[in-house]
C-alpha cells in the first residue's frame, strides 16, 4: 500500500464517520546526527518517525487528530474520534478545505532528493575535519563542538476534494562553534552549512576555520558610546529583517489587525528599487516544494517590487478573512491546521560590494549578532541587543558588545541599501544591508 493509498483510506474513513470534508497528511522521516567535541563523540543519534494527521470538517466545525500508527485497521476509530471532537467545537466561518487546488506538480525538476545517505563514520569524519580546523587557529582555546547531520523526509497529502500528492526531500548539514580567549574574556562564534545535496555542502575545514577566526576577532570587545549612526547588518543577521517583514505581511496577522503594515498593500514599504522574492520552485531550495499544505502549487513572485508591497502571504483561511485568494503559502504539520508561511525568500542584491557599501561611513556599527526579540509587530518599534564591530573610516575596527540598536521598522525598511553578496544559505536570505540612522545604545 502506498502512502497515498493509506491517506485516501483514512479520508474515506472520515467521510464514513460523518465528516462533510477531510484531509490527511503523512510525514515519514529519517535522520542521522553526530556531535563531536574536543576529539570525542558526545552524541550519535539515528531517528525514524512516522506521523499521520487527520483534519475533519462537520459543517464549519473542525477537529484534528494525529497518530504514529500506520496500520489502516485503526483508521475507523481515529476518524470517529475526530468527527466526535468536531461536533462539539465552535464553528469557524473561515474554515474549510481549499476553494480550489492545483494538480500536484512533478517534484523531479526541483531536485530536492539526494540519493547519497551518509554513514555514521562519514558524519564523524566531517565533524572531525571541522573541529580540528577550528582548534588549529591561533587564539582558539576551546570548542563547543561540531555537529554533522543528514535527513530524509517523505510528505504526502490527500483531501476529500480530490487532491493527492507526495514528494521526498533530503538535507545535509554541518556546523562548528569555537571559543577564543581565557576566563571571563572568552568569546564564541560559529559557522554552518545546510543544503539539500551533499555536493553543495561547504568544505568542513573551511567551516571550522571560519568559526574560529570569527571567535578570535571578537576578543576584547568594548562598549561604544550611545549615538545615532549608520548600521550595517552582516549576511548572518540581515535575513532577520526579512523575517520581520514577513511577520508584518502574514495574512493571519493582517486579518487580526496586528500588523504595522496592515494598511500598506500596494504602497511603498521598502526603499525604491528594492525587491523581495519568494519562490517555492527554486532548484535545490531548502524550502522548495511541489505543492503547499493545502495542495496549491505556488509560484515565484515578487512580494515587494521596486519597494511596493504587492501581496500578503496567504493560506485559504486568511485569504477568506481578507476576501482574497490563497497565494499558495500554506504550511502545516500533522498536529495542527495550515497557516501562512513563506517558501524560499530573499532580498535581491544591490550593486555595491560590502566594502563599498560602508566606505563613506566615518563612524558606524557592523552587526554580526542579534540578541532577544524586542520587536513590536503592531507598531513596528524595534530594539534588539547586538554585537559586532565598529566601522571607522569606512573599515571594520574594534569588536563591540553589550549594546542595543533601536528604531522603527517602517523607517528601517525605507532606509535599507543592500550589497551585492547574496548567497542562498538558509531559506530566508539577504545580502549585507546598510541602514541609515539607527540609535546605538551603549555606554
Amino acid at each position: 500500500m502506498t502512502e497515498l493509498d493509506r491517506l485516501s483510506d483514512l479520508v474515506a474513513a472520515a467521510r464514513r464517520a460523518g465528516a462533510d470534508a477531510a484531509d490527511a497528511i503523512l510525514v515519514d522521516n529519517t535522520s542521522l546526527s553526530v556531535t563531536r567535541r574536543l576529539g570525542k563523540i558526545e552524541q550519535l543519534e539515528r531517528a525514524e518517525g512516522f506521523d499521520l494527521g487527520l483534519r475533519v470538517f462537520v459543517g464549519r466545525r473542525q477537529a484534528i487528530v494525529s497518530s504514529t500508527d500506520p496500520d489502516p485497521k485503526g483508521f475507523a476509530a481515529l476518524a470517529e474520534r475526530a468527527v466526535a471532537m468536531a461536533k462539539v467545537v465552535p464553528e469557524d466561518p473561515y474554515g474549510g478545505l481549499p476553494d480550489r487546488f492545483d494538480p500536484p506538480r512533478d517534484a523531479a525538476p526541483l531536485d530536492l532528493f539526494d540519493i547519497i545517505e551518509p554513514s555514521a563514520e562519514d558524519l564523524i569524519a566531517r565533524a572531525a575535519l571541522a573541529e580540528d580546523a577550528a582548534l588549529a587557529v591561533k587564539g582558539v582555546t576551546n570548542s563547543e563542538g561540531a555537529d554533522a547531520g543528514w535527513g530524509r523526509v517523505r510528505i504526502a497529502l490527500a483531501m476529500s476534494n480530490g487532491f493527492a500528492g507526495a514528494f521526498s526531500c533530503t538535507s545535509h548539514s554541518l556546523s562548528c562553534t569555537a571559543l577564543a580567549g581565557e576566563g571571563t574574556g572568552m568569546e564564541r562564534d560559529y559557522e554552518y552549512s545546510s543544503v539539500v545535496h551533499l555536493s553543495d555542502l561547504e568544505d568542513p575545514a573551511t567551516i571550522g576555520r571560519k568559526a574560529a577566526e570569527k571567535a578570535v576577532a571578537r576578543l576584547n570587545p568594548t562598549r561604544p558610546k550611545t549615538a545615532r549612526i549608520p548600521v550595517v547588518f552582516d549576511t548572518r543577521v540581515s535575513s532577520s529583517l526579512l523575517g520581520h517583514l514577513l511577520s508584518a505581511i502574514n495574512g493571519a496577522s493582517v486579518a487580526r489587525g496586528t500588523s504595522f503594515l496592515r494598511e500598506h498593500l500596494g504602497k511603498p514599504v521598502l526603499a525604491k528599487g528594492l525587491t523581495v522574492r519568494d519562490d517555492p520552485t527554486r532548484v535545490r531550495g531548502l524550502r522548495s516544494r511541489p505543492f503547499d499544505g493545502e495542495g496549491m502549487a505556488g509560484q515565484a513572485r515578487a512580494l515587494v517590487d521596486d519597494g511596493v508591497l504587492t501581496t500578503w502571504i496567504l493560506d485559504w483561511r486568511s485569504a477568506r478573512q481578507l476576501g482574497m485568494q490563497s497565494t499558495g503559502h500554506a504550511s502545516r504539520g500533522t498536529g495542527g491546521p495550515p497557516g501562512p508561511a513563506p517558501s524560499n525568500l530573499w532580498l535581491e542584491p544591490g550593486t555595491l560590494t560590502p566594502a563599498e557599501l560602508m566606505a563613506d561611513i566615518a563612524e558606524g556599527l557592523y552587526v554580526t549578532d542579534l540578541i532577544g526579540m524586542g520587536v513590536n509587530g503592531v507598531t513596528g518599534d524595534y530594539s534588539r541587543g547586538a554585537a559586532g564591530f565598529m566601522i571607522r573610516g569606512g573599515a571594520l575596527a574594534e569588536a563591540v558588545s553589550e549594546i542595543t540598536i533601536a528604531g522603527n521598522l517602517k523607517d528601517i525598511f525605507l532606509n535599507m541599501t543592500p550589497a551585492n553578496d547574496l548567497v542562498f544559505r538558509r531559506g530566508t536570505d539577504a545580502p549585507t544591508i546598510r541602514i541609515e540612522g539607527l540609535t546605538l545604545a551603549g555606554a
